[in-house]
């Protein structure tokens, strides 16, 4: 019999394993854009244990096993920043990363009475702009960020209170 896949918030103990994806999923990021110097590969252990205290964290459990996890903050405007959606190499296509990114808007807009959620992702990262667009987000910037690198911003409005909690 398999195991399914649960999404929980993370805990300070998740934090070793969230670092160790975090580095194995951002590696063809890192190649694409030429730069491994990026702050998900460069992130320490400390920094994240205190990303963890000041922001939602989910994770996704294979059993014992984090296959997934993403990250989100709201503003004093109702603007949820959404960040780090990773999902193991061998889960990818499986709808895990659209799962999370449910999972937390959800959460924000619960909790924190998020109005948007805002996110960002590289110009390249084609796999990942395919995944917001299909979530309902829509590009509404980019930064040129280096000679190789520009930033899409991308958003979507929150579902109104009443509806949050069912969707």
């Amino acid at each position: 019999m398999g195991m399914s896949v649960t999404i929980s918030a993370a805990t300070d103990d998740d934090a070793e394993q969230i670092l160790k994806l975090q580095y194995l999923c951002f590696q063809p990021e890192a190649e694409l854009y030429g730069d491994y110097a990026i702050e998900p590969l460069t992130q320490s252990l400390a920094d994240l244990r205190a990303e963890l205290s000041r922001s939602r964290v989910l994770v996704a459990r294979l059993g014992a096993e984090v296959v997934g996890s993403v990250r989100g903050a709201v503003d004093a405007d109702g603007t949820a920043s959404l960040a780090a959606l990773i999902v193991h190499p061998r889960m990818q296509r499986h709808g895990l990363g659209r799962r999370l990114l449910t999972a937390i808007e959800q959460q924000m807009a619960v909790e924190s009475e998020a109005k948007r959620y805002r996110l960002l992702t590289g110009h390249r990262s084609e796999g990942l702009m395919r995944l917001y667009r299909r979530c309902g987000y829509a590009p509404v910037g980019t930064e040129q960020v280096s000679r190789v690198l520009s930033v899409v911003t991308l958003e979507k409005q929150a579902l109104p209170q009443k509806y949050a909690a069912s969707a």
